[in-house]
């Protein structure tokens, strides 16, 4: 089964890292939407619905909490598992991502088995 799949971060470099491990981990990946910000992946996911959503915390314009509270919030999107990025040191960020509804997250820096070890179950 492939998986299409969102990664949504302000870094280009970041977004092109967790696409490759994301094949490192095994996931068969079907159409890969990028996104710069919370805003952007708002209006791309209108286009081009996702099977998964890979979100940094710390962006531009709409942030990633922002982004996981609009997506729980609406019918089409809040089925989607999201898992969050972070280089947060803070749990209450971390903790508030979950409650609102994140499927996970990982630290970066962040390896290919800790990306796999968040999509066991989701598939």
């Amino acid at each position: 089964m492939s998986v299409d799949v969102m990664i949504v971060d302000d870094s280009a470099a970041i977004r092109k890292i967790l696409q490759r491990m994301l094949g490192q981990a095994g996931v068969t990946l079907g159409k890969v939407v990028e996104a710069g910000d919370g805003v952007e992946a708002l209006e791309r996911l209108k286009l081009q619905p996702v099977d998964l959503i890979l979100s940094d915390i710390n962006m531009p314009n709409m942030d990633g909490i922002q982004l996981l509270t609009e997506l729980k919030s609406k019918a089409e999107s809040k089925h989607i598992p999201v898992i969050m990025i972070t280089t947060e040191g803070s749990e209450a960020k971390v903790m508030e991502a979950l409650e609102l509804g994140a499927n996970g997250y990982v630290r970066k820096p962040f390896t290919s088995d800790q990306i796999k070890g968040k999509l066991v179950g989701l598939f």
